[in-house]
């Protein structure tokens, strides 16, 4: 994986939070990047105590929030007419390749979309 910077799916944000030690490693000294839709997933995640939510707060610090804007509504919903994704999935593929850095996940899903660089994690 080459360059600093990474777009990261939920999925790799929830398993940082879990004490996730080997992507820790994995993620070391790079540039982290989210959509507003991982942030939005994060805090309305159910069962997050007062505690884990500083916790999420304090991550989502160490991120790059991306929000929506036109070019990234074009390919949100290219990507999910030609792939049949999830509509949050699609936004955050098609924010992942509007900033041309490369997403980490864990979601299968996400290896349809064949314009993406992506970098699969398996736990």
């Amino acid at each position: 994986m080459s360059g600093n910077k990474l777009f990261l799916d939920t999925n790799i944000l929830l398993y940082l939070l879990q004490g996730d030690g080997t992507l820790t490693e994995v993620l070391d000294g790079k540039q982290f990047y989210i959509s507003f839709i991982t942030e939005l997933e994060l805090l309305s995640y159910s069962g997050l105590t007062s505690n884990d939510l500083k916790v999420v707060h304090e991550l989502l610090r160490e991120c790059v929030v991306i929000d929506i804007n036109a070019e990234i509504k074009q390919l949100a919903v290219r990507f999910r007419k030609q792939y049949k994704v999830k509509l949050p999935d699609t936004i955050i593929a098609a924010t992942s390749l509007y900033l041309n850095i490369p997403l980490i996940t864990a979601d299968s899903d996400f290896k349809k979309l064949k314009e993406l660089e992506l970098v699969f994690y398996e736990r």
